[in-house]
């Protein structure tokens, strides 16, 4: 678990796998099924408002994988799929401008 800012590893992955997540309390969570090359993890990301979870599979996201790991609504959360917010305030990922290798680590 990282103990400051500065210790978040941040690496590239490939969405496997993604479907809604409606039982869970926070609107528009999608879960996410990542190919890190080395290794696969899940992940919820509150994505729904810009992204339909049928397109997100073979996107390359960036995510933090040494923050621990949580259980929301039943669902294990392995890593922190990084996102800014868009106009309207709500998560647009964070993605390489290019394909890159998975598992990259953003330096």
């Amino acid at each position: 678990m990282a103990e400051s800012p500065f210790d978040v590893t941040i690496r590239v992955a490939e969405i496997q796998d993604a479907e809604p997540f409606p039982e869970a309390e926070k609107p528009e969570l999608v879960k996410l099924w990542l190919d890190f090359g080395d290794e696969t993890r899940q992940s919820a990301a509150q994505l729904g408002y810009h992204h339909a979870a049928e397109n997100l599979p073979g996107m390359q996201v960036l995510c933090a994988t040494n923050l621990g790991s949580v259980r929301i609504a039943g669902f294990k959360s392995e890593a922190l799929t990084v996102g800014v917010p868009g106009e309207d305030g709500n998560p647009v990922l964070v993605t390489p401008e290019k394909t890159v290798p998975v598992g990259g680590a953003l330096y």
